[in-house]
């Protein structure tokens, strides 16, 4: 579920934001942004200046309004960060009142409950949660079922369904119960829950820098002393040619050549992606996992649930030539009694219904144990007596039935490969005799999937289903949804198989996929995006590197999207602000060096009318662009699937770079004919 986002524009936010960027200005918190600590050391340096010409008697207003003007530079910066962080801290602050105050009913070793604090809570502590009651940490339920309201974490107003024994016995702190009673196994210590997660996140307190976002950095830090050097350097260059240029104009000089405008809005860049992503109800424990979101070439996706409603429902009874209906339909519900899987519950109903009898009539035979489903043996059944029935995957029943002397017949075979090649999921039904007949299960996909895995194609991102079904069945259900590649009959340890086969080819791929399950975890660990379900096992979400607090499977194609959009906005802004830069040179270069080399004034296309209009227009284009630039920063540049990759380039060069080039052009003028009008010199 996307939350609503917070408007940029709401007065309270705005507020809190423009407190922010003043508290920004203490030179320890700016270390960690070097260009704009570079930027307030120069309107200091250059506002004690314009002090000392006041206390002097000389001209100050120049000086004064290019300090001013740094400084508003650094502050409007610093409002773009503040900004981006305040938007979430709504948010953090209603998690922290669920947080607070939270009791829970400790079971200790006598059975003997006591009422200790929610933070007193420990890993491998078992606490009981009685209806009504808020969940007081993040845990495994080890007895009982539950309707859980998770509205508090994801927004989700829907409650959900969590039971001890499956992947979904996962419950997260804060969250209320609403109807019966469980007892649940702490997984977390104090500090290290969901919402701790959440309200670090969305305060940015703990927010991870990516591998890029720090490359970057890197860089801007590299030209920024590249600058400074270069400022150095025209200051002994001006003494040789007889000029006297003052500190404020070379201050203004660097300020203009270093890459401001993406110093500025660079934090408030990585701030916005996390907050993208949590609005899509997805934490990020990881900087290096959104920088792959972007960078994703392999999504391994689950057939059940991701591509398919997973709820595959039983329609039809096929018995083998020599076997009577009714009979193929009775041990049919017999071998289901005990399958806790929505397609046993599906054969249950259907052979209810087919029977004419109610679920208080149906008997287990006396003595019966039942054959739970397991992902590795691939079938379910119950034994009685000297009877044992099966029924599963026809290579599940086939070593089944082999075992006990019996061959699988060429019908056989025949008719599971009709079934499937309709899409239909075929299970074979058999005793120790041999083969009873057949249940045919319809899988139905998700509304919208083939243009959600079509717009993964145009994005250069290949598409591989994962399946425990038939070639057949699986190959029909691939090209119905249009995925690229498919695995059939896959076991747990395929897909650690498959992402290892993708991260070590040729070439190499960034690998993502998503699970809920203990035998997911491994896969999730070595995937380079791993997204885990927060109603799935507790190994699962330590193994993954995201959490989707809505558990939904599909939610993986928005991940990649967001990482995607990501660090195109990056690159964009980043683009422009390079040919900003490009761009303010004209201005300011011809304005310094005009009266001793004339002939550079040919370089004045902007025909600015005085030099010290020319700098003074300069350094107040380079800040105001910042907030202009911030609704973009924090918004995102929407990412617009194509399957080239150049003309997406070019793109973005035509829109960012050359508007990066002509906009200075247009605004630096402007600027300077307002400053005429009002004969500020």
């Amino acid at each position: 579920m996307k939350q609503k986002s917070q408007s940029v524009f709401e007065p309270r936010t705005m507020l809190e934001a423009f407190k922010g960027s003043f508290i920004r200005l203490n030179p320890i918190t700016l270390l960690r942004n070097p260009v704009m600590l570079i930027v307030e050391i120069g309107a200091i340096i250059t506002t004690l200046i314009a002090i000392g010409n006041i206390i002097v008697g000389q001209p100050f207003s120049f000086n004064l309004q290019i300090g001013a003007w740094l400084f508003f530079t650094v502050i409007f910066a610093n409002f773009a960060e503040s900004l981006a962080e305040t938007r979430g801290k709504a948010r953090a602050e209603s998690l922290k009142h669920t947080r607070n105050e939270t009791y829970a009913k400790k079971i200790k070793k006598n059975e003997r409950i006591e009422k200790v604090l929610a933070l007193a809570l420990r890993k491998r502590d078992v606490i009981l949660v009685e209806e009504g009651e808020v969940i007081p940490t993040d845990g495994d339920i080890i007895e009982g079922t539950a309707l859980v309201d998770e509205s508090a974490i994801t927004g989700e107003s829907a409650p959900v369904i969590r039971e001890s024994g499956g992947d979904r016995r996962g419950v997260i702190g804060g969250t209320r119960l609403l109807s019966g009673t469980i007892k649940v196994m702490v997984t977390v210590d104090p500090g290290e829950t969901f919402l701790d997660s959440m309200i670090n996140m969305v305060e940015g307190a703990k927010r991870q820098k990516t591998p890029n976002e720090i490359a970057l950095e890197i860089l801007l830090i590299g030209l920024t002393i590249l600058f400074i050097v270069v400022v150095i350097a025209f200051q002994t260059f001006s003494h040789f040619m007889g000029m006297d240029i003052s500190i404020p104009i070379l201050i203004s000089l660097l300020v203009c050549l270093i890459p401001t405008t993406i110093g500025g809005l660079l934090p408030a860049i990585g701030i916005a992606g996390m907050d993208r992503l949590l609005q899509h109800n997805v934490i990020a424990l990881s900087g290096r996992a959104v920088e792959a979101a972007g960078d994703v070439s392999v999504v391994l996706l689950d057939k059940t649930g991701t591509i398919t409603l997973g709820s595959r429902k039983a329609t039809e009874f096929i018995p083998v030539s020599e076997i009577p209906l009714k009979d193929l339909i009775e041990v049919s519900l017999l071998s289901s009694l005990a399958d806790d899987t929505p397609e046993g519950r599906s054969i249950v109903t259907f052979a209810k219904n087919e029977l004419g009898v109610r679920g208080r009539d149906i008997r287990a035979p006396e003595g019966s144990q039942f054959i739970p489903f397991t992902p590795e043996t691939r079938m379910s059944g119950i034994d009685f007596g000297e009877t044992k029935i099966r029924k599963g995957a026809l290579d599940s029943i086939e070593e089944f039935v082999t075992h006990n002397g019996i061959l699988i017949s060429a019908s056989v075979k025949e008719t599971v490969r009709d079934i499937a090649k309709n899409g239909d999921t075929p299970l074979v039904v058999a005793d120790r005799n041999g083969i009873l007949g057949f249940i045919r299960l319809k899988d139905v996909l998700k509304e919208g999937i083939r243009n959600r895995l079509l717009q993964l194609r145009r994005m250069g991102i290949k598409s591989v289903m994962i399946t425990g079904d038939n070639p057949f069945t699986a190959g029909s259900i691939a090209a119905e949804a249009g995925v690229d590649d498919f695995i059939a009959e896959a076991k747990p340890e395929t897909k650690l198989l498959m992402i290892r086969k993708y991260q070590s080819g040729e070439p190499q791929h960034l690998v993502a996929m998503i699970g809920d399950g203990t035998n997911d975890a491994p896969a999730l660990a070595q995937a380079d995006v791993a997204v885990a379900m927060s109603a799935g096992t507790s190994a699962a979400r330590e193994a993954a590197n995201m959490i989707d607090l809505d558990s939904s499977p599909a939610k993986l194609l928005d991940i990649v999207e967001i990482g995607k959009e990501i660090l195109i906005t990056r690159g964009a802004l980043t683009t422009f602000s390079v040919a900003n830069d490009v761009s303010k040179y004209f201005a300011i270069l011809p304005a310094i060096f005009a009266v001793a080399y004339p002939q550079l004034d040919v370089l004045n296309i902007m025909q600015l009318s005085t030099p010290a209009h020319a700098v003074l227009s300069a350094v107040i284009f380079n800040a105001i662009i910042i907030p202009l630039l911030i609704p973009l920063a924090l918004r995102g540049v929407k990412y617009k699937p194509t399957s080239s990759v150049s003309r997406l380039l070019a793109l973005n060069i035509l829109i960012y770079g050359v508007g990066g080039l002509l906009l200075p052009f247009i605004g630096i003028k402007l600027i300077d004919i307002i400053l005429s009008l009002m004969e500020v010199m």
